[in-house]
């Protein structure tokens, strides 16, 4: 399997195929990180296709991007941005968990305890602030720290302590929630 820079390079060498694989591997997870700043889907596809649009501009000046993954969700994330600059405030980030239906053979009572802490986890995520509401929206889409930092334009341990502040606001708001 080609990575991703492979494929761009391809791109660059003129061979559209290799957008088309790229498209396939990243068209459900970043459509997904933009739903989490632009809750209007309609708006979401828009910026989705002006992501892979700003790929084959890319493509035209025939710039070397060191890490595709980190370039892709940089360009969404500032799309993102200026739609939501544009007079729209973005929700915040909810997990996949909280979506995600319950098993056939569970129990009733355990289907409604996995759904109320997925409900108080998301009430959670939607009251972190954005800083650090963008930080989990972009861990939860499989980012790693060094791509956290490309993606954001921070140092690494910028991105260390904001995810260390992320979980002890999203423990404290959950241990309220039990109490």
């Amino acid at each position: 399997m080609l990575t991703d820079e492979a494929l761009y390079q391809r791109l660059l060498e003129g061979d559209l195929g290799a957008f088309d694989l790229l498209y396939r591997r990243y068209d459900r997870l970043l459509f997904g990180f933009i739903r989490k700043h632009l809750p209007d889907a309609g708006e979401a596809e828009e910026v989705f296709h002006e992501s892979f649009m700003a790929l084959l501009r890319e493509r035209q000046q025939g710039r070397t991007i060191r890490s595709f993954r980190a370039w892709l969700f940089q360009v969404t994330r500032n799309l993102c941005l200026n739609r939501l600059r544009g007079g729209k405030r973005a929700a915040q980030a909810i997990a996949a968990a909280a979506h995600a239906p319950p098993a056939p053979a569970e129990e009733p009572e355990s289907a409604l305890l996995r759904h109320e802490t997925a409900e108080a986890l998301r009430r959670a995520v939607a009251r972190l602030p954005d800083p650090l509401g963008e930080i989990y929206s972009l861990r939860a889409s499989g980012m790693s720290y060094e791509e956290l930092a490309a993606v954001l334009g921070v140092p690494l341990g910028t991105v260390k302590s904001r995810v260390h502040a992320m979980v002890g606001c999203l423990r404290q708001q959950m241990q309220e929630t039990e109490s």
